[in-house]
Parts: C-alpha cells; sequence; structure tokens
C-alpha cells in the first residue's frame, strides 16, 4: 500500500464505484479523475477513493469531495476532468453540484 504525505493534501475525492454508478461509467469516471490529476500535477493534494454505494443511485455517477462536502451527480468522464481542473482553480463543477454540506442540520 502506498504511503502518501497528508500535510499537503487539499481535497479528498470520493468516487463512487457502487453497482449503479459503474453501470453509469463509474469506472470511466474514476479514471478520467485520476488521469486528469496527474496531467494537472496535482497527485500532492488531491487523493481519491474508490467506495461502495453511497445511497444516491438516482444521481449515478456521484464523487463527492472533501473537506468541501460537496455532492456531484450524473457524473461522466468528461465532468470527472472537468471537475479536476476546477479543484485545481478553487471551483465548483456548479452543473453538477447536487448538494453541499454546510455542517448546519436542516432544522437549525
Amino acid at each position: 500500500m502506498a504511503i502518501f504525505e497528508l500535510e499537503p493534501m487539499k481535497h479528498h475525492v470520493l468516487i463512487c464505484n457502487g453497482g449503479t454508478c459503474m453501470r453509469h461509467e463509474g469506472e470511466e469516471v474514476t479514471q478520467a479523475i485520476r488521469d486528469e490529476i496527474r496531467k494537472q500535477n496535482a497527485e500532492a493534494y488531491i487523493h481519491t477513493t474508490r467506495t461502495r454505494c453511497n445511497g444516491r443511485c438516482h444521481d449515478a455517477a456521484v464523487v463527492i469531495v472533501y473537506p468541501q462536502g460537496d455532492w456531484y451527480g450524473q457524473m461522466t468522464p468528461d465532468s470527472g476532468t472537468q471537475l479536476v481542473q476546477k479543484l485545481v482553480t478553487g471551483e465548483k463543477l456548479e452543473p453538477h453540484l447536487f448538494h453541499e454540506c454546510t455542517g448546519q442540520s436542516s432544522s437549525e
């Protein structure tokens, strides 16, 4: 298992590899994101993890970015590439963003 330095990491990208997301290009989205991270020379500060189902199958393929807590849906390989480009410039991929964690419950 690779060991990487946590200090420079700015983004942890969780890529759903559950069954429905995999049927909606989840593997291709995973590879596109990882390829663009390498292309942008961003391996030190953007880390990816494949996850099991995140329970948002109707939004497949799903990608979650922390520490922002941004949930992206209907991701494709092209939008995966765009997401990395946006992370590098400090922006969000608005067309695919369907939830932002604010740290407050909906009852507050």
